[in-house]
């Protein structure tokens, strides 16, 4: 079955048709494989639209989270101060 949503022209496809390809494989009723014989594109299309959904889903992601660039560079920072700290000391003494 090839859906006829979609508009040729540099392989650009309607939203409508991307959607239609994302819901078969999202509801499990079809795999990316399988999709994009159906619907008549490419696996790696097919693995775009399903990955860009599976992101839009999941929402922003906080940047402050565990083992982000944010977190490293604080911990970084304050073990800095702690070496600058106890190298004073040291040359105080």
């Amino acid at each position: 079955m090839v859906w006829e949503g979609r508009v040729r022209g540099g392989e650009n496809y309607s939203e409508e048709f991307k959607d239609e390809v994302v819901k078969a494989v999202l509801n499990e009723r079809s795999t990316i494989g399988q999709a994009a014989k159906d619907f008549g594109v490419s696996r790696q299309s097919v693995r775009n639209w399903v990955t860009k959904e599976k992101r839009r889903r999941s929402g922003p992601r906080s940047m402050q989270g565990e083992g982000t660039p944010t977190r490293d560079l604080s911990l970084k920072s304050s073990r800095r101060r702690t070496a600058t700290a106890l190298c004073q000391e040291r040359r105080s003494s």
